[in-house]
Parts: C-alpha cells; sequence; structure tokens
C-alpha cells in the first residue's frame, strides 16, 4: 500500500508522469452551470485530477470549469476518453481534436479507449482495438497526449493491445468497489505496469446502503463513502468520485486522515457480488 496523505499526493505511472491520487469524476454531471461548478469546487476543495470523457456531453463545461479555476493548467491532471462510435484509425485522430476543442485546452495528460470493441458490433474487433490504439500512439508522439490508456478493458484486450504495442497502456479504468472489486484484472494490469482507476467508486451509490459497511463507517467514524473510497486507496487504485454536491465533494476528499485496519479491509474484499452496473464489455451492444 502506498502512504497517501492529502490530495496532491500521486501515483507515478511507468512512463514517469505523475498521476493525483484521488480523481474527480464528472460522469452524469449535466452539461453546463453545473458542470462547470462541480469542477471548479473539486479545483477549490483541493482536487487536481479531473475525469471527463466524451461521451458525457460535459466536456466544455469541464473546460470552462478548469479555466475559471485560475489555476495553471500545468497543475491539473486532466482525463477524457474516446467514445465507441470513433474507434478506428483516422476517426480517433479526429475525435481527439474536438475533445480537445471542447475542453479548450491544447494536450491531454491522459487519453483513454471508453470500451473495447466487441463481436456484438464489429466482424474484427481485434483489429479495430489495434487500429485505435495505433492513432493513440500517433497522438502521444504528436504531443497531444501524455499519458495512454484504456477503461473497462479486460485481460483478452489488454493483451491484444500488449502484442505489438510500441507505447504501452499505462492506466485502465474499470469498475472497482466494495462488491465488484475485479481482483484479476487489478493483478493482471499490476503485472503489467498498468494502475487501475475505479469508475462508480461508490457503485453509483448503490453500495452505501449495505449494513455491514454503514457498521464499518461507525466504528471509524465515517461515512460510508469514504470508507469505500479509502480502501480503494488501500489497494493502490485511483477512486473517481462524482458529486455537484459541494460538502459531498468535500466529504469524499477527507479519507487520509485513517487507515483500515487489514483484517476490515479483508472483510470487505470478501464481500459477495452486489451494487454493480452489470456493463460487460464482452456483450456491450455498442
Amino acid at each position: 500500500m502506498t502512504v497517501l496523505k492529502s490530495l496532491s499526493d500521486v501515483f507515478t505511472l511507468r512512463d514517469g508522469h505523475a498521476i493525483p491520487c484521488v480523481g474527480f469524476g464528472t460522469w452524469q454531471s449535466q452539461e453546463g452551470e453545473v458542470a462547470k461548478q462541480a469542477v471548479k469546487d473539486a479545483l477549490e476543495i483541493g482536487y487536481r485530477h479531473i475525469d471527463t470523457a466524451y461521451a458525457y456531453y460535459n466536456e466544455r463545461s469541464v473546460g470552462l470549469g478548469i479555466q475559471e479555476s485560475g489555476l495553471d493548467r500545468k497543475d491539473i491532471f486532466l482525463t477524457t476518453k474516446l467514445w465507441n462510435t470513433d474507434r478506428g484509425y483516422e476517426t480517433t485522430l479526429k475525435a481527439c481534436q474536438k475533445s480537445l476543442e471542447l475542453l479548450g485546452v491544447d494536450y491531454l495528460d491522459l487519453y483513454l479507449i471508453h470500451w473495447p470493441a466487441n463481436d456484438n458490433v464489429y466482424d474484427d474487433p481485434v483489429k479495430v482495438n489495434k487500429d485505435t490504439w495505433r492513432a493513440f500512439e500517433k497522438l502521444h508522439k504528436d504531443g497531444l497526449v501524455r499519458s495512454l490508456g484504456m477503461s473497462n478493458f479486460l485481460k483478452p484486450h489488454i493483451e491484444q493491445i500488449l502484442d505489438d504495442a510500441e507505447i504501452p497502456p499505462v492506466v485502465d479504468q474499470i469498475e472497482f468497489h466494495p462488491g465488484y472489486p475485479q481482483f484479476d484484472a487489478v493483478e493482471f494490469c499490476r503485472q503489467n505496469g498498468i494502475l487501475v482507476e475505479a469508475w462508480s467508486p461508490l457503485g453509483s451509490g448503490r453500495v452505501l446502503s449495505d449494513a455491514r459497511l454503514q457498521k464499518l463507517a461507525e466504528k471509524y467514524g465515517k461515512t460510508t463513502a469514504q470508507i469505500c473510497l479509502r480502501w480503494e486507496l488501500q489497494h493502490d487504485v485511483i477512486p473517481l468520485p462524482k458529486s455537484t454536491h459541494k460538502e459531498r465533494i468535500i466529504s469524499n476528499a477527507q479519507i487520509f486522515d485513517f487507515d483500515i485496519s487489514a483484517e476490515d479491509v479483508r472483510m470487505i474484499d470478501e464481500l459477495p457480488t452486489f451494487g454493480y452496473s452489470t456493463y460487460s464489455p464482452y456483450t456491450l451492444p455498442f
């Protein structure tokens, strides 16, 4: 477990770039004032890692939030994602340029393939994934993207990329929370120098009503959300909590003043499956 004491503490990616240990998620943050203000609030509180995606339809507002924060661009780690309809070589290059324009920035700290191609959508999904990755490598060489990664890729998909990648991925963002930790995927990523990020680190709120987690929260004098986020950090997984309410954004950052005991970590690890989204990269129909 990496010792982390604040939002500004970082993990070092295999490409040498530093990534803040907690990200601020923006999925379902409505385009316009809501998303912009949430990003501004997060940056004011101390977050320095902002995660969005073209498919969230809020890149413009996220960019405005960053610009209006008064912080230097170099002090913010910004991630966005390539949407499924833009997979492929030329379409990926164009999609990245579009995201850069919407965000109002001239480079991304991290660009992710949002979902791997699968047999439900493509005759040759492996070729599509490889072509997309070749475009990612060009974006990196052109200085538009500093670090490359993927989202929702599991072992078979990652192996496709590693098979002939010139620039290997450094991040995989997967669903990871109590009740759905996907430890096999996490371990495979670690063996290959890939840092894992957790989307839906609170199970989109589904795990917060779990009595077992609530009991632990009472034990530590914390909220159930803080227990989940701290558990993820203690697994060296970067949580990406999302909220548009300032008090919750603050609360989600208050996870550095306690440790969950090894015994309690194991208890959370061993919870039966619950609270997951049911999305699968093998069957996603788009």
